[in-house]
């Protein structure tokens, strides 16, 4: 096959008196900026529940909301690459990022705030993926993305445990609307960079603009519905008693219509906003399985961390957020990791995975024997590194795997869906079943020991202090019995994490070729979009032929 060229970096959206070495770094800081954006930040959750008196839930389904909106708009960021300038892409994200910021801000109805979320999702990675596509060939001249995908989650995942702390943070020294300020700031600063350095450009030229007409948003919306509705369920399961309660039977049925609805259309709709044929890419199945695998071992660090934090250890928001950063070494060594494994060395993706779960493993263990209410805070260190690096291994394996697979112009379409499990899918499945485990095994836990508390014993004055230490003795009954069901359930995840490392150890197959595929320059891809753009509506012109055609002869009959 005929290897193509890839032009020169260069970035000609910049004037030229902006001197040429400091331009990928003004992109890479906005893509930080960008990063640090959302609709809410859960690093400031307790402080939002206090104020609007939300529960837990509502908080954490507005993230949903959020990355939900990231998700769906990756098959059409080319679309909009092709079609505005990188300037006009950059300034309206960073004027939607504001607005949403203010709106959210202040106690709206939980729908609106819903929409408002989404919104800003979208906004976010197309601010992103914008600053990002502009520098990739700086990061990695040849498009090698054994390269860049490395990079790109020392970006991303230094983004995430940033924004938790400084929003815990301002949330314990100031104020937590602190958070949405600095990023209302921080969008301000990317508006008068790219008002006073940048001017109009579009990688294609003004004639072979693609359209950002015809696109399927029926399918779009679906794909959203059915999603969040998964979501809801998941997340609000458990509060709602799951299915003694009418509205997450009402859910699921809506869940399962809606699912039929997209399959129908994925298979039938000549421009299906996700393709059937993504379907049929060999192991397309088993890396969105065993991603969403992963992200439901991985809910451990959402579930049951925050409740050893918050319930046994008594650990602030700001302290909780503080010993995560430690995390961030690991992060930074997966990179590189995985970056000598995937692009030096060339070796196998399945044995990289297999490293990487060991390590996930390795924190489930470190957890396992620390969790008691004794436990020292540097204690915790060395399972966060392990979580980090063995995360960090497992993103990029996984996302480098789903590259190797799949042809460009499908890519997008993939990320779409293996986006929605990784950000949020597989989180649901498995912080909804360790919230099911950690009910049962503390209600377990009570029904055992019910019989040494009763009136006689505590009047009898087996406790010491009577009634007046029934209280203290009861927390310290219930935050053993919380840090026994975190261990019990971290058990249960060494398990899982063990069957997953001899899974892909054993299944150390040869088919995804080890070598990175030769990527061609932007316009040859805006060229292919328009062409099959073009053929799309050459295909609809003469569907529509031929149904007049039809239509007069059944006239003339």
């Amino acid at each position: 096959m005929r290897q193509e060229n890839i032009p020169p970096f260069s970035m000609p959206m910049f004037h030229d008196w902006v001197p040429k070495g400091i331009r990928p770094w003004i992109y890479l800081l906005q893509a930080f900026c960008f990063q640090f954006s959302g609709g809410v930040y859960l690093g400031a959750m307790n402080d939002m529940i206090g104020e609007y008196q939300w529960m837990r839930e509502d908080v954490q389904f507005l993230m949903y909301c959020n990355l939900a909106g990231m998700a769906i708009w990756f098959p059409v960021l080319f679309r909009t690459k092709f079609r505005f300038t990188n300037k006009a892409l950059l300034m309206g994200s960073a004027l939607t990022i504001i607005v949403c910021n203010l709106l959210t801000m202040h106690k709206l109805p939980l729908p609106l705030m819903w929409v408002v979320c989404f919104i800003a999702g979208v906004a976010k990675i197309q601010g992103t993926f914008e600053n990002l596509s502009n520098i990739q060939l700086w990061m990695t001249p040849k498009r090698d993305f054994g390269v860049f995908f490395p990079i790109l989650h020392i970006v991303l995942l230094t983004a995430i445990e940033g924004a938790g702390f400084l929003a815990a943070w301002f949330a314990f020294h100031m104020h937590w609307r602190m958070m949405h300020w600095l990023v209302i700031a921080l969008m301000l600063l990317v508006l008068i960079v790219q008002a006073t350095l940048t001017r109009p450009f579009c990688p294609m030229p003004k004639e072979k603009h693609v359209p950002f007409t015809h696109i399927d948003w029926l399918s779009a919306l679906g794909w959203v519905l059915f999603f969040l509705c998964l979501a809801y369920i998941l997340n609000y399961g458990d509060w709602l008693q799951w299915y003694h309660s009418r509205t997450i039977t009402m859910l699921t049925g809506i869940d399962c219509l809606l699912l039929a609805f997209l399959m129908l259309r994925m298979k039938y709709h000549p421009q299906a906003y996700i393709e059937y044929r993504i379907v049929r890419f060999r192991y397309f199945r088993p890396i969105i399985l065993f991603m969403a695998l992963f992200e439901v071992i991985m809910s451990v660090e959402h579930v049951l961390e925050n409740v050893f934090y918050e319930e046994v250890m008594h650990y602030t928001d700001l302290t909780y957020e503080t010993l995560n950063q430690w995390s961030l070494i690991g992060v930074y060594a997966g990179c590189l990791f995985s970056l000598g494994w995937l692009k030096v060395q060339r070796w196998s993706q399945y044995q990289l995975i297999g490293i990487g779960m060991f390590f996930i493993c390795l924190y489930c263990v470190g957890f396992y024997f620390l969790v008691t209410p004794e436990i020292g805070y540097y204690q915790l260190v060395s399972p966060l590194i392990s979580r980090g690096f063995g995360y960090s291994i497992l993103c990029i394996a996984f996302m480098w795997c789903l590259h190797e697979v799949m042809d460009f112009m499908h890519f997008f379409q993939a990320l779409c869906i293996f986006n929605f499990f990784h950000m949020f899918g597989g989180g649901c499945i498995g912080g909804a079943i360790l919230s099911h485990g950690i009910g049962y095994y503390v209600g377990d836990g009570f029904a055992r020991y019910n019989g040494y508390i009763n009136l006689v014993s505590v009047s009898g004055g087996q406790l010491a202090g009577g009634f007046a230490a029934l209280g203290t003795y009861m927390n310290g009954m219930i935050e053993g019995l919380l840090a026994q069901t975190v261990k019990i359930l971290y058990g249960y995840m060494i398990w899982a994490c063990l069957v997953f490392i001899a899974i892909f150890l054993l299944w150390d197959r040869p088919e995804i070729r080890h070598t990175v595929k030769s990527m061609p320059s932007w316009s040859h891809f805006g060229a292919r979009i328009l062409g099959a753009f073009n053929r799309a509506q050459h295909r609809a012109r003469r569907i529509a032929l031929h149904k007049a055609k039809v239509k007069s002869q059944l006239q003339r009959i």
